[in-house]
């Protein structure tokens, strides 16, 4: 499975790479508006060049999202910020608007990220239309009563059914357990805030065990 860092601070994007398992990073307008300083002065070229300081940290896909619904306004965008680097992917939602936007994507090589996807038949279309990712909210199924993991169940079968190269791409993923199983179902990729991140490498047992291992290590002379 490819872990992905859920975030647009460059501080929490670094600190995951130096762990040595990121494998890409997957940004939104919300999780961009949370590290801008000056809304009032932040522009669609501070974004690009966001984008692109980015891609400098991280060799792996990066999702940057369309901030328009109509889907030449998409190509448009889409191509301006495929243009930043070749690792950049296009986040389009998952809409008829979107739908022809990754069809013309994917027909002139430029990579997708089919977003909001909260049903079989969004990720089936995204995957006949040619995207490489496709993005199930789990954590946002949960919040209203749904079982977000079975969604990711049923794609995983649909993709395996019919032999599409889509990558599942687990996102608004809230917990470690979250991590576990999509793993378990076969999921591509998990798309991972960082303070989950954080949280994966700890159990208390280990804590335990390196505080008796430290204490005996005293024994042992230099």
């Amino acid at each position: 499975m490819k872990f992905f860092i859920d975030t647009a601070s460059l501080d929490e994007i670094r600190a995951a790479n130096e762990l040595g398992v990121l494998d890409g990073v997957t940004t939104n307008p919300s999780l961009i508006a949370k590290i801008v300083e000056d809304p009032d002065n932040f522009t669609y070229a501070d974004f690009k060049a966001h984008i692109a300081k980015i891609c400098e940290i991280v060799d792996g896909p990066v999702s940057a999202e369309v901030t328009t619904l109509k889907a030449e306004e998409m190509i448009a965008q889409g191509e301006e910020l495929a243009a930043i680097h070749e690792n950049v992917v296009i986040k389009c939602p998952l809409t008829v608007e979107g739908l022809k936007a990754i069809k013309h994507f994917s027909s002139n090589g430029i990579k997708t990220n089919a977003t909001l996807v909260f049903s079989p038949t969004q990720a089936l279309l995204a995957a006949k239309a040619g995207a490489n990712f496709v993005s199930p909210f789990i954590g946002r199924l949960d919040d209203i009563s749904t079982n977000g993991m079975e969604l990711v169940r049923q794609i995983v079968t649909i993709y395996d059914n019919y032999g599409y190269l889509t990558e599942v791409l687990v996102a608004s993923i809230r917990h470690p357990l979250h991590v576990v199983e999509a793993a378990m179902m076969g999921a591509d990729v998990a798309t991972i805030p960082y303070a989950v991140i954080s949280k994966l490498a700890n159990h208390p047992l280990t804590d335990q065990g390196l505080e008796k291992f430290m204490e005996d290590a005293g024994v042992i002379k230099p």
